[in-house]
């Protein structure tokens, strides 16, 4: 898309990668960082702003476990909508998610056509992650274990960073560089034009 119609409306940068890596500490740290006001808008923001955020086990309610696999998506889909929309107003905004789930990327993609999406890969040790989750004690214990191949299936991003040794103020630094010097191809675009739909 040609950059002269990118920039009637906002920008969106997004953080994937996987639990305890950073994501919403960087995004913070970035948007403090900016010299124009950014939305941030993490994707635990949605889980908790969502009624009775405490009903993790549907055993605690009379939801099967299908039913809130559905709330658990529709949540999601929310989510992506509420980037996509706040961009498309003219909002600059930086997101976090874990693209653990094909669907994910793919709801993404679509929703988010005609914007100035810029992916960013966060990564960092596993060592380092298990140590972030049980120093969190709001995790499960074992999660980044899972998501930490997962979320980078789809390989392409515009900007990789290692977590690991590098505070969020680097981060940050990083992050700004990126936009003050965007590539020509945006990791968005290329994927769409290679992920199946649906």
């Amino acid at each position: 898309m040609p950059e002269s119609s990118r920039r009637s409306m906002g920008r969106l940068v997004l953080l994937n990668g996987p639990s305890s890596v950073g994501k919403s500490t960087a995004a913070r740290a970035f948007a403090d960082a900016q010299a124009t006001p950014w939305l941030v808008l993490p994707v635990d923001l949605f889980h908790a702003q969502r009624s009775r955020p405490d009903l993790t086990v549907p055993q605690h309610c009379s939801m099967t476990e299908g039913d809130w696999q559905t709330v658990l998506h529709q949540t999601r889909a929310a989510y992506h909508r509420a980037l996509a929309g706040a961009a498309a107003a003219g909002m600059d905004v930086v997101g976090d998610h874990v693209l653990n789930e094909p669907w994910r990327l793919v709801d993404l993609l679509d929703v988010t056509q005609g914007l100035d999406v810029f992916l960013v890969h966060l990564r960092a040790d596993l060592d380092t992650l298990e140590r972030r989750e049980r120093e969190r004690g709001d995790r499960q214990v074992g999660t980044a274990r899972i998501q930490q191949n997962l979320v980078y299936d789809h390989v392409d991003c515009d900007l990789e960073l290692d977590t690991t040794r590098r505070g969020p103020l680097d981060l940050a630094s990083a992050i700004t560089a990126l936009m003050t010097s965007p590539p020509r191809s945006r990791a968005f675009d290329r994927l769409r034009t290679r992920q199946p739909r649906g």
